[in-house]
Protein backbone atom coordinates (compact mmCIF):
# COMPACT_ATOMS: atom_id res chain seq x y z
CA UNK A 1 0.00 0.00 0.00
CA UNK A 2 1.23 3.80 -0.73
CA UNK A 3 2.00 6.04 2.20
CA UNK A 4 0.94 9.07 2.09
CA UNK A 5 3.57 12.30 2.93
CA UNK A 6 2.76 12.49 6.46
CA UNK A 7 2.58 8.79 6.79
CA UNK A 8 5.88 8.57 5.92
CA UNK A 9 7.29 11.49 7.72
CA UNK A 10 6.03 10.45 11.16
CA UNK A 11 7.30 7.15 10.65
CA UNK A 12 10.54 8.03 9.62
CA UNK A 13 10.20 10.65 12.16
CA UNK A 14 9.38 7.78 14.69
CA UNK A 15 12.32 5.11 13.40
CA UNK A 16 14.84 7.56 13.08
CA UNK A 17 14.67 8.69 16.83
CA UNK A 18 18.15 8.48 18.88
CA UNK A 19 18.12 6.48 22.19
CA UNK A 20 17.04 7.89 25.07
CA UNK A 21 20.65 8.44 25.89
CA UNK A 22 22.53 8.71 22.98
CA UNK A 23 23.20 12.61 24.06
CA UNK A 24 25.68 12.48 27.12
CA UNK A 25 25.73 15.99 27.71
CA UNK A 26 22.19 17.12 27.61
CA UNK A 27 22.04 15.40 31.36
CA UNK A 28 24.46 17.46 32.54
CA UNK A 29 23.18 20.76 31.36
CA UNK A 30 19.99 19.66 32.42
CA UNK A 31 21.03 19.09 35.83
CA UNK A 32 23.22 22.64 35.85
CA UNK A 33 26.30 20.21 36.22
CA UNK A 34 27.75 21.29 32.72
CA UNK A 35 30.94 23.64 33.09
CA UNK A 36 29.62 27.19 31.76
CA UNK A 37 33.53 26.78 29.62
CA UNK A 38 31.39 24.13 27.94
CA UNK A 39 28.30 25.89 27.01
CA UNK A 40 30.89 28.43 25.67
CA UNK A 41 32.13 25.46 23.31
CA UNK A 42 28.68 25.20 22.32
CA UNK A 43 28.23 28.67 21.28
CA UNK A 44 31.36 28.01 19.31
CA UNK A 45 30.78 25.02 17.72
CA UNK A 46 27.43 26.17 16.51
CA UNK A 47 28.94 29.06 14.72
CA UNK A 48 30.25 26.90 12.71
CA UNK A 49 27.39 24.96 12.16
CA UNK A 50 25.17 27.48 11.10
CA UNK A 51 27.55 29.32 8.53
CA UNK A 52 28.04 25.92 7.09
CA UNK A 53 23.93 25.01 6.82
CA UNK A 54 22.73 27.96 5.91
CA UNK A 55 25.20 27.79 2.53
CA UNK A 56 23.94 24.24 2.03
CA UNK A 57 20.38 25.36 2.65
CA UNK A 58 20.53 28.89 0.74
CA UNK A 59 22.35 26.45 -2.14
CA UNK A 60 19.74 23.18 -1.97
CA UNK A 61 16.90 26.20 -2.44
CA UNK A 62 18.52 27.42 -5.86
CA UNK A 63 19.94 24.20 -7.17
CA UNK A 64 19.23 23.83 -11.10
CA UNK A 65 18.39 21.38 -13.31
CA UNK A 66 20.13 18.57 -13.80
CA UNK A 67 20.07 15.04 -13.13
CA UNK A 68 17.10 15.38 -11.77
CA UNK A 69 18.18 16.70 -8.62
CA UNK A 70 16.71 20.54 -9.39
CA UNK A 71 15.08 21.15 -5.92
CA UNK A 72 11.15 21.84 -7.22
CA UNK A 73 9.06 24.51 -5.90
CA UNK A 74 7.92 22.59 -3.26
CA UNK A 75 11.54 21.46 -1.77
CA UNK A 76 12.87 25.00 -2.68
CA UNK A 77 10.10 26.45 -0.10
CA UNK A 78 11.32 24.42 2.73
CA UNK A 79 15.06 24.91 2.40
CA UNK A 80 14.27 28.81 1.79
CA UNK A 81 12.85 28.70 4.72
CA UNK A 82 15.05 26.38 6.64
CA UNK A 83 18.25 29.12 5.38
CA UNK A 84 15.53 31.74 6.79
CA UNK A 85 15.58 30.02 10.35
CA UNK A 86 19.29 29.70 10.33
CA UNK A 87 19.95 33.71 9.83
CA UNK A 88 17.48 34.33 12.19
CA UNK A 89 19.19 32.04 14.62
CA UNK A 90 23.00 33.34 13.67
CA UNK A 91 21.85 36.48 14.92
CA UNK A 92 20.37 35.06 18.13
CA UNK A 93 23.51 32.80 19.35
CA UNK A 94 25.58 36.23 19.99
CA UNK A 95 23.78 36.65 23.11
CA UNK A 96 24.02 33.12 23.91
CA UNK A 97 27.74 33.38 23.64
CA UNK A 98 28.15 36.32 25.42
CA UNK A 99 26.00 35.19 28.43
CA UNK A 100 28.88 32.09 28.52
CA UNK A 101 31.60 34.92 27.94
CA UNK A 102 32.79 34.69 24.71
CA UNK A 103 34.67 38.07 23.53
CA UNK A 104 35.30 38.41 20.01
CA UNK A 105 39.43 37.34 20.64
CA UNK A 106 38.34 34.29 22.22
CA UNK A 107 35.88 33.70 19.21
CA UNK A 108 38.96 34.16 16.76
CA UNK A 109 41.09 32.08 18.69
CA UNK A 110 38.76 28.82 19.40
CA UNK A 111 39.62 25.73 17.13
CA UNK A 112 36.26 23.61 16.53
CA UNK A 113 36.42 20.02 16.99
CA UNK A 114 36.11 17.80 13.97
CA UNK A 115 33.01 15.16 15.18
CA UNK A 116 31.56 18.56 15.97
CA UNK A 117 31.60 19.44 12.63
CA UNK A 118 30.94 16.05 10.94
CA UNK A 119 27.06 17.20 11.14
CA UNK A 120 27.54 20.07 8.46
CA UNK A 121 30.24 19.00 6.67
CA UNK A 122 27.46 16.19 5.58
CA UNK A 123 24.64 18.68 4.89
CA UNK A 124 26.69 20.06 2.84
CA UNK A 125 27.59 17.26 1.16
CA UNK A 126 23.67 16.32 0.66
CA UNK A 127 23.07 19.49 -0.72
CA UNK A 128 25.54 18.74 -3.81
CA UNK A 129 24.53 15.27 -3.71
CA UNK A 130 21.30 14.24 -2.41
CA UNK A 131 17.98 14.04 -4.30
CA UNK A 132 15.90 17.07 -2.35
CA UNK A 133 13.03 15.39 -1.68
CA UNK A 134 14.94 12.53 0.64
CA UNK A 135 16.91 15.11 2.27
CA UNK A 136 13.20 17.06 3.42
CA UNK A 137 12.58 13.74 4.84
CA UNK A 138 16.03 12.89 6.25
CA UNK A 139 16.54 16.46 8.30
CA UNK A 140 12.84 16.53 9.18
CA UNK A 141 13.46 13.45 10.85
CA UNK A 142 16.17 15.06 12.48
CA UNK A 143 15.21 18.09 13.76
CA UNK A 144 12.44 16.67 15.59
CA UNK A 145 15.44 15.30 18.15
CA UNK A 146 16.74 18.83 17.63
CA UNK A 147 14.10 20.44 18.74
CA UNK A 148 13.77 18.35 22.10
CA UNK A 149 16.91 18.94 23.28
CA UNK A 150 17.12 22.73 22.37
CA UNK A 151 13.79 22.73 24.59
CA UNK A 152 15.81 21.11 27.33
CA UNK A 153 18.64 23.41 27.14
CA UNK A 154 17.03 26.29 27.51
CA UNK A 155 14.62 25.96 30.40
CA UNK A 156 18.12 24.40 32.36
CA UNK A 157 19.81 27.70 31.24
CA UNK A 158 17.11 29.60 33.04
CA UNK A 159 16.93 27.44 36.05
CA UNK A 160 21.05 26.55 36.70
CA UNK A 161 22.47 29.12 35.45
CA UNK A 162 20.47 32.02 35.37
CA UNK A 163 20.38 33.55 31.63
CA UNK A 164 17.97 35.73 30.53
CA UNK A 165 15.33 35.71 27.84
CA UNK A 166 17.75 37.01 25.37
CA UNK A 167 20.52 35.07 26.44
CA UNK A 168 18.33 31.96 25.52
CA UNK A 169 16.55 33.15 22.66
CA UNK A 170 18.85 30.86 20.47
CA UNK A 171 17.07 27.43 21.86
CA UNK A 172 13.59 28.90 21.77
CA UNK A 173 13.23 29.35 18.44
CA UNK A 174 14.16 25.66 17.76
CA UNK A 175 12.55 23.80 20.65
CA UNK A 176 9.21 24.73 19.83
CA UNK A 177 7.81 22.91 16.13
CA UNK A 178 7.02 25.11 13.47
CA UNK A 179 3.94 24.98 12.05
CA UNK A 180 5.09 26.75 9.11
CA UNK A 181 8.25 24.65 8.21
CA UNK A 182 6.23 21.00 8.96
CA UNK A 183 3.70 22.22 6.37
CA UNK A 184 6.50 22.94 3.33
CA UNK A 185 8.43 19.36 4.41
CA UNK A 186 4.82 17.65 3.54
CA UNK A 187 4.63 19.32 0.44
CA UNK A 188 8.11 18.38 -0.47
CA UNK A 189 7.74 14.79 0.65
CA UNK A 190 3.87 14.75 -1.47
CA UNK A 191 5.83 16.30 -4.21
CA UNK A 192 8.37 14.00 -4.45
CA UNK A 193 6.40 10.95 -3.92
CA UNK A 194 4.20 12.21 -6.49
CA UNK A 195 7.37 12.25 -9.17
CA UNK A 196 9.30 9.28 -7.99
CA UNK A 197 11.65 11.40 -6.89
CA UNK A 198 11.72 10.29 -3.32
CA UNK A 199 13.17 6.33 -2.16
CA UNK A 200 12.77 5.88 1.16
CA UNK A 201 15.64 3.67 1.68
CA UNK A 202 18.21 6.52 0.95
CA UNK A 203 16.66 8.90 2.62
CA UNK A 204 16.38 6.78 5.95
CA UNK A 205 20.16 6.49 5.30
CA UNK A 206 21.19 10.31 4.78
CA UNK A 207 18.70 10.55 8.71
CA UNK A 208 20.39 7.57 10.06
CA UNK A 209 23.99 9.62 9.30
CA UNK A 210 22.61 12.27 10.45
CA UNK A 211 21.75 11.69 13.50
CA UNK A 212 24.89 9.66 14.06
CA UNK A 213 26.51 13.20 13.44
CA UNK A 214 24.37 14.90 15.97
CA UNK A 215 24.83 12.30 18.40
CA UNK A 216 29.13 12.90 17.86
CA UNK A 217 28.68 16.73 18.12
CA UNK A 218 26.92 16.52 21.38
CA UNK A 219 29.75 13.69 22.32
CA UNK A 220 32.92 15.54 21.94
CA UNK A 221 31.42 18.37 23.59
CA UNK A 222 30.75 15.93 26.92
CA UNK A 223 34.24 14.46 26.31
CA UNK A 224 35.84 18.15 26.41
CA UNK A 225 33.69 18.98 29.50
CA UNK A 226 34.89 15.70 31.30
CA UNK A 227 38.76 16.37 30.54
CA UNK A 228 38.31 19.88 31.91
CA UNK A 229 36.37 18.82 34.85
CA UNK A 230 38.51 19.25 37.80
Amino acid sequence: MTRTARELLESTTAELAPDSHANRLLPLIARGAARRDTLAALALEQRHVIAADLRAFRHLAARPAGEGLSAGPECAAFFGMLAEGEELARDRLGAFAAACGVDPAREAAYEPLADCQTYPAYVAWLALNGSPAEVVLALSANFAAWGGYCATIAEALRRHYGFDDEACGFFDLFAEPSAGLDRRALAAVAAGLGTGRLNEHEAHRHGRLLQTYETRFWHALWERDQRSAP
